[in-house]
């Protein structure tokens, strides 16, 4: 249901299903059983439809925001399988009405230790409300960038490509440094992606100068003077 029709009937879902299930007829379970269940290997509709319901209630709000992270590569047409949350850019001064109107739709809010985001829960779903990518601030000159797109039936602004490359680049570090799912993303868009702003923004961040020279002996972008294959 969209949440602009009526009641959330699935953003308030309750997480119930979540817990440990108990033993048929009424007996004890005796069996371990974890907080949570596995994710299926398909988390994706799930996650879809909880990224709809979330984002009509922010474009409810007039507040501005922008769909980041895997969710918005999907939305851009990447098909990167989505397993784990969905992602919104806000301004920090922003949070509070935000988060008043998905509690008022049954959402469930949860205040990390962090002071970049607020993470939230909706019918078993995980939400993260950002307003700190990778270390910068969300600014209103990233959320007016954004682009409308379509996710699934709902149209919301999603974080420009040339944005979420420099973004996901300047993630990288020593300890978090797999390019896997970034490979897909810079071939699906490369010719979206101005790189040469991509190159400004990254400058000196290995992980991410580390990468570009990867795309670089790929093939999946032009070769400056003075790059060759070894």
């Amino acid at each position: 249901m969209n949440l602009t029709e009526g009641p959330a009937t699935h953003l308030a879902r309750s997480e119930s299903a979540l817990s440990p299930r108990s033993a048929p007829h009424g007996g004890a379970s005796h069996a371990p059983q974890a907080p949570y269940p596995a994710l299926p290997p398909d988390h994706t509709q799930a996650i879809l439809e909880t990224t709809k319901e979330v984002g009509a209630v922010l474009k409810a709000s007039g507040r501005p925001f922008a769909l980041v992270g895997s969710v918005a590569a999907y939305a851009h047409g990447i098909p990167v399988r989505l397993q784990h949350d969905t992602d919104f850019a806000l301004l920090r001064e922003d949070a509070e009405c935000v988060t008043e109107s998905l509690r008022e739709r049954g959402v469930r809010i949860i205040e990390p230790p962090e002071d970049w985001l607020v993470k939230a829960r909706a019918g078993g779903e995980k939400i993260d409300l950002i307003f700190s990518l990778a270390g910068r601030p969300v600014t209103p000159e990233l959320l007016a960038r954004a682009q409308i797109l379509p996710v699934d039936s709902v149209h919301m602004p999603v974080l420009a490509p040339t944005d979420l490359m420099a973004c996901r680049l300047l993630a990288l570090s020593e300890h978090h440094c797999d390019f896997s799912p970034l490979l897909p993303v810079a071939r699906g868009l490369r010719e979206r992606i101005d790189w040469a702003r991509v190159r400004d923004d990254t400058v000196g961040v290995p992980m991410a100068e580390a990468f570009l020279y990867l795309l670089e002996l790929l093939d999946v972008l032009p070769r400056r003077s003075g790059t060759s294959r070894s």
